[in-house]
């Protein structure tokens, strides 16, 4: 595993970690305690100390799965966790010193630390980032020994050089993949400058990227890659990267001409998006432990030559970036 610095924070955090939105259960079912224990286990067996979760993960399920794994091992392990998307509806005027600091408290008492490692805001409105006073709160509990740093999880690059105007804000969070590539154009050399880490999450595009998909796969009644492709539950980002699946699925097998071979494109994918010098760290999430395995192993394959990362380019180019750089 290879360790690269996650900005202000000082921390040295595995270029591939573990995202738990899914952990413990595929989405839509069940969360289960013992698959997730294997899951954070096996991550860390492979030298991974970064886990991001999240106060509605399951319901604060995830978090306390992550916490416990964690307090059980010999290795330092950082805990990001996130909050705000509670709050409902989800509006700017829920956001309020008071509602971020029982929220921030709320996730030290399931997961039993004194202190969080990282809070991130969790996707707040546009709105928020004009507020002072919510960054400022965050200052208090880091006076108070209740945080140790502030990131912030965006949809938008705006968002994201919105927040990095406050000096305490030392992660950004973002959706970054190669159906996404407008952070890499515009974010990523400010946030070089300020010495912000960059966390990319939905590396795969919610398993577009994998290329195990086809016009035949189905998807759970539950899971949001069903009920959420036009934003009907949250920013329509979130699933698939914002593009249309049956275009998403032509753009991947041009894709799979690009990296023909034994590796799965999901493997080049993580890859490619290790190929960016200024993400500190990457979280492809798991439902099982041998996906974990499969992640981790995308570090060590050889860097992509010129030539595939300017076709990843043109792949984006001619199916994806009029429908998705704009947007976000």
């Amino acid at each position: 595993m290879q360790y690269r610095k996650l900005g202000k924070t000082g921390f040295n955090v595995s270029e591939i970690a573990l995202g738990t939105w899914q952990v413990g259960g595929r989405w839509g079912e069940p969360f289960n305690d013992a698959n997730a224990a294997q899951i954070i286990n096996q991550a860390i067996d492979a030298g991974v100390n970064f886990i991001d979760t999240a106060d509605v993960y399951s319901d604060g399920l995830s978090e306390a799965a992550v916490a416990k794994v964690v307090k059980a091992r010999t290795e330092e392990v950082y805990i990001a966790t996130k909050c705000g998307r509670q709050i409902n509806p989800h509006l700017s005027e829920g956001y309020t010193p008071e509602s971020v600091t029982a929220y921030v408290e709320a996730s030290l008492r399931n997961m039993r630390l004194e202190t969080l490692d990282l809070i991130q805001l969790h996707c707040p409105p546009t709105a928020v980032y004009n507020r002072p006073e919510i960054f400022e709160t965050f200052d208090r509990l880091q006076e108070q020994g209740k945080i140790r740093n502030l990131g912030v999880s965006v949809e938008l690059v705006d968002e994201a050089l919105q927040a990095m105007q406050y000096p305490n804000v030392k992660t950004i969070q973002v959706i970054f993949n190669m159906f996404r590539l407008k952070p890499a154009q515009e974010l990523f050399e400010k946030a070089r400058q300020q010495d912000v880490g960059i966390i990319v999450r939905v590396p795969l595009a919610s398993g577009l990227l994998t290329g195990k998909m086809s016009h035949a796969t189905t998807f759970g009644a539950q899971d949001h890659r069903h009920f959420n492709r036009h934003g009907e539950a949250f920013d329509k980002g979130e699933t698939f990267s914002g593009v249309d699946y049956e275009l998403g699925l032509e753009a991947v097998e041009a894709l799979k001409k690009l990296f023909p071979g034994q590796e799965p494109l999901a493997a080049w994918a993580l890859r490619w998006v290790l190929m960016f010098p200024e993400v500190s760290t990457v979280i492809p999430g798991a439902s099982r432990p041998e996906q974990v395995t499969s992640n981790v192993a995308a570090s060590q394959l050889p860097a992509l030559s010129p030539e595939q990362m300017q076709g990843v380019q043109q792949i984006y180019d001619q199916y994806i970036k009029e429908q998705v750089h704009a947007q976000w």
